[in-house]
């Protein structure tokens, strides 16, 4: 029941936004082809690479095509889900969040899935083709496939995560910006194999911040490269994540100072 309500919230205010996004139609088609454009000269830039050195890190050409685009889907759908937390700052500072707590809903809910982006919608189903297609290349067992499925989700939940904390630091420092671009930079190094990186880069990426377990873990266990321990491991670290992040959201509420004290 508690669930269809939140989902039945969520697609209004998904809605909402759509409408809003849909009159302003030059920006729109604007945002739209630049992100087309950064995704083709991104893709390009990878395919001369691949077709000079053929292999990186020991991965052929097609394991690193599905790398790039494993770590773009969960980008992608994370930025489709969580595009409010962009739009939080001025939330804070303006005393708006005060009318945020004040509703018969989860704030937390309320700031961090307020509004899906239809661009990043639009992006999906083609970037799920071509998931498809190249992860088929790769010949996975159907055990292999329904563990990408439930690691790539594993994934979406340390994506998760990070917004979360992002958002319980914006009502610290009431600062988002720079949060959000740092967590961008940090997790661009996931487009690939996190096992191209020297120590100890390899395991700041693996163990303090998972973008390896989100992004690469996933991608590994088509090419049936991770035993029993590294799947549980990254279960393991998705769980912890999102427990640590709901902790620290908790403690920056009470820290937050409203408009009105």
């Amino acid at each position: 029941m508690m669930f269809k309500k939140y989902l039945k919230i969520w697609w209004i205010m998904s809605r909402n936004s759509f409408v809003m996004v849909m009159t302003q139609r030059v920006s729109f088609f604007t945002f739209l082809l630049g992100k087309i454009i950064r995704f083709s000269f991104f893709f390009i830039f990878l395919f001369f690479i691949l077709q000079g050195a053929k292999t990186l890190a020991g991965y052929g050409a097609n394991e690193i095509i599905f790398f790039f685009l494993t770590f773009n889907f969960i980008d992608i759908v994370s930025q489709f889900l969580f595009r409010e937390v962009y739009r939080f700052q001025p939330m804070v500072v303006s005393g708006d969040f005060d009318f945020v707590m004040a509703k018969p809903i989860s704030p937390l809910f309320r700031v961090l899935m307020g509004g899906a982006d239809v661009v990043d919608l639009i992006t999906i189903p083609p970037l799920l083709v071509a998931l498809v297609y190249f992860g088929s290349l790769l010949h996975p067992s159907v055990i292999e496939s329904v563990l990408y499925v439930a690691l790539v989700l594993n994934g979406l939940l340390i994506a998760t995560a990070f917004h979360i904390i992002i958002l319980s630091l914006a009502i610290i420092s009431t600062e988002i910006d720079h949060m959000v671009i740092i967590y961008r930079d940090i997790t661009s190094l996931g487009r690939f194999p996190v096992d191209i990186y020297k120590q100890p880069l390899q395991a700041f990426l693996t163990y303090i911040i998972p973008i390896g377990v989100m992004v690469t873990v996933p991608a590994k266990i088509m090419m049936g490269v991770v035993g029993l321990w590294g799947v549980v491991s990254a279960f393991i670290v998705g769980i912890v994540s999102i427990f640590v992040a709901l902790k620290f959201w908790n403690f920056a509420l009470t820290k937050y100072t409203s408009a009105s004290s």
